[in-house]
């Protein structure tokens, strides 16, 4: 059973991690394994303790906004 860990910043709306889950669930399924066996673990990370570039993300990608 696959488990798929994805990080993203803080602040999707909840449809949109419902489209994360059903799209990379939708990956899996078109590879012939059932929707059931599928689990997707969405981890919510704060801009400020996600590093890019050496600084934190809400410092070297101010203008980027997860989408809504």
């Amino acid at each position: 059973m696959p488990i798929v860990h994805v990080y993203v910043w803080t602040g999707f709306s909840e449809e949109k991690i419902k489209e994360i889950i059903g799209g990379i669930t939708k990956v899996f399924v078109d590879m012939g394994i059932p929707p059931f066996a599928v689990e997707v673990v969405i981890h919510e990370i704060p801009k400020t303790h996600w590093g890019i570039e050496g600084k934190p993300s809400s410092e070297s990608r101010k203008d980027a906004k997860p989408p809504q």
